[in-house]
């Protein structure tokens, strides 16, 4: 039996009812965060809600309890659906409301949360991954993790009719992120990756990533780079809470250093891996 969250209450999944009328649902006007969970931890909560916080301060949306609170019933739906590895996706929308473009007054925001059980592979991060060029054509407040994934959809749809894992994004000749992650270069043993600014979401597992290899005594520089460089590149990787550090072996066909890991790229990947192992061992009640 699936549980999900509805607000404040713990349902069974074929309980949850979507008002016809809910903002999230006509407009995508509401936010959302994906976290990962290790061994029934969830990796990287704090920073995901500080996002969260972040997102509905951006967007002028109400949140409808504490982030404390909030944190809590997340924990919770993880706990009560006897999550061990997978997934928990947590939503707020403006709430339901006659449709019209404006923000409505007097509404009351909602929360909706799921999880997916999915086991962590073995071979994480070790295959790799082929990659497509994508037109990025999504609009200009990336930074905001809002439930407006169009554009994102029909990028990753691409890549997965031409066999690939990941669209990896450009404005004109500017590299700026994967449809669902995001992308580092490495060059002479340096990592570049674009600014987080608002042609980017700011990743959590990009922030990790980044304070792993600063640890590593990995030169970091975020700025942008081009499609050449990104052809060019010693090697290409990407980053998210699924893909954890994922090299791209192959873009549009031409293969990145042979078509096999890099060093920088094996180095993070061990680093990250030991992050893993060690949230696993952690005392429950450190969840």
């Amino acid at each position: 039996m699936s549980f999900v969250l509805y607000q404040d209450q713990f349902i069974e999944r074929n309980q949850a009812k979507v008002d016809i009328e809910d903002r999230g649902y006509q407009f995508g006007d509401g936010i959302y965060e994906a976290m990962i969970v290790y061994s029934s931890h969830i990796f990287l909560l704090e920073p995901h809600m500080k996002r969260l916080e972040r997102s509905a301060h951006e967007l002028n949306l109400n949140l409808p309890y504490s982030m404390d609170h909030l944190t809590r019933n997340i924990k919770r739906l993880v706990e009560i659906n006897h999550l061990t590895d997978g997934i928990v996706y947590f939503q707020i929308t403006r709430g339901a409301a006659p449709r019209q473009h404006y923000f409505p007054e007097n509404t009351s925001s909602v929360v909706t949360g799921s999880v997916v059980h999915k086991e962590r592979s073995a071979a994480q991060g070790t295959r790799g991954i082929k990659a497509v060029l994508a037109d990025d054509i999504r609009w200009l407040r990336c930074d905001i993790k809002t439930l407006n994934l169009l554009g994102n959809v029909l990028a990753k749809q691409k890549a997965h009719e031409e066999g690939a894992g990941e669209a990896i994004l450009h404005r004109e000749d500017t590299v700026t992120e994967g449809s669902s992650s995001n992308v580092f270069i490495v060059q002479n043993g340096e990592l570049v990756t674009h600014p987080a600014d608002h042609f980017i979401l700011n990743g959590i597992t990009r922030l990790f990533v980044l304070d792993l290899a600063r640890r590593l005594t990995i030169p970091v520089h975020e700025r942008t780079f081009t499609i050449d460089e990104l052809m060019n590149a010693d090697e290409v990787f990407i980053t998210g809470t699924s893909n954890e550090v994922n090299p791209v072996l192959e873009i549009n066909g031409h293969l990145i250093n042979g078509g096999t890991p890099g060093s920088i790229e094996r180095k993070l990947i061990e680093a990250f891996n030991a992050e893993v192992e060690w949230i696993r061992a952690l005392p429950q009640t450190q969840a």
